[in-house]
């Protein structure tokens, strides 16, 4: 069968108009941008309808059907989404955003975490930032076997947490969220680091531990190594430590001002005007600050400390028992006439 040059022509030209219209379907459907910016969450066994749901409320996407048929063509289904924290951009087409879907790539957060002193504080945080609730992640932190698949136990384990930012993914599990807080801990305590603990005498636990009293003792910075010395000196000697801190975490009470006869009498492992040596592990959730604080303690011969007079949250050091008598007394004349007692 010949064709002659009229009908080559009308083929020519049908297969022309065939391409673009071709060509303007895949544009429409597949490269067209399609998208606005926004932040979509997937959860474990999100169904299609959901998923498109998700995207199509917040309107996220301009043109939902044109996706339905990207997504049947690139065989995207409950099978293949992956749950998480996902970021739009503003004119991604439907190619690109099913890709990213079917990979998982997604938006890691950035999880902050300071100035806290419980377990149950850091819990109360991360349920706000994380596609798990508050008991979950306490039942996590509290499981004798995971606690020593860690290295830890129930009176060490707030030692792991270490405050700070880490970028994280929205759909970690609390069990992935303490085995990272397990490679940031080890991270942490490098060679250098482990040394300085063994010329202290201290493992990296009892290091935690006495900075997490050190904390609760000053908010000055500059005072941290200082503080640390005189505990360890004591620890050195074979003195009690004494400390305050540690007789308020046993009374279940960190309000206290003033310490008084009634509370030297508690009966815990964390009183440590009862008992010698460092308490069974960390009061609080300790910063890093404080920790290097105490690995860096200053080398003096001072065996006591009082709060100054004047309220300005720094220390008087003492070598003597007398000395530091004298300013324990001129402290508490000054908590007298400001009328605080407890």
């Amino acid at each position: 069968m010949t064709f002659s040059r009229r009908h080559l022509k009308f083929i020519g030209i049908a297969i022309f108009l065939l391409l673009i219209i071709v060509g303007t379907l895949v544009y429409r459907y597949i490269l067209a941008p399609n998208t606005t910016s926004g932040i979509v969450y997937i959860h474990p066994g999100c169904t299609m309808k959901q998923w498109y749901d998700s995207l199509r409320t917040r309107n996220l996407v301009q043109n939902t059907n044109s996706l339905r048929v990207v997504a049947l063509l690139k065989r995207y289904n409950p099978d293949t989404i992956r749950s998480g924290r996902y970021e739009i951009r503003e004119g991604m087409n439907n190619n690109q955003l099913i890709n990213m879907f079917r990979a998982g790539l997604q938006q890691p957060i950035a999880f902050t975490f300071n100035n806290i002193r419980t377990v149950e504080e850091l819990a109360d945080i991360a349920a706000d930032h994380f596609n798990f609730t508050r008991d979950e992640f306490l039942a996590t932190v509290k499981d004798p076997n995971m606690q020593a698949r860690l290295g830890f136990d129930s009176t060490t384990i707030i030692a792991l947490f270490r405050p700070n930012t880490y970028e994280m993914y929205w759909n970690t599990t609390p069990k992935e969220f303490l085995l990272r807080m397990k490679r940031e801990y080890d991270r942490f305590w490098t060679p250098a680091r482990q040394e300085k603990a063994r010329q202290a005498q201290l493992t990296p636990v009892e290091v935690i531990t006495l900075a997490s009293i050190i904390e609760e003792e000053t908010i000055k910075a500059e005072e941290y190594p200082i503080i640390a010395g005189v505990y360890i000196n004591r620890l050195h000697r074979g003195i009690k430590l004494d400390a305050c801190p540690t007789l308020k975490f046993a009374l279940g009470d960190f309000t206290i001002n003033r310490i008084l006869d009634k509370h030297l009498e508690v009966e815990s492992p964390y009183n440590t005007y009862k008992y010698a040596g460092l308490p069974p592990g960390p009061i609080r959730i300790t910063s890093i600050q404080v920790i290097d604080g105490v690995l860096n303690y200053q080398h003096h011969d001072y065996l006591y400390f009082c709060a100054k007079s004047d309220f300005s949250g720094y220390h008087n050091f003492s070598r003597t028992l007398r000395q530091h008598n004298a300013y324990a007394a001129e402290y508490h004349r000054e908590l007298n006439r400001r009328r605080i007692w407890k």
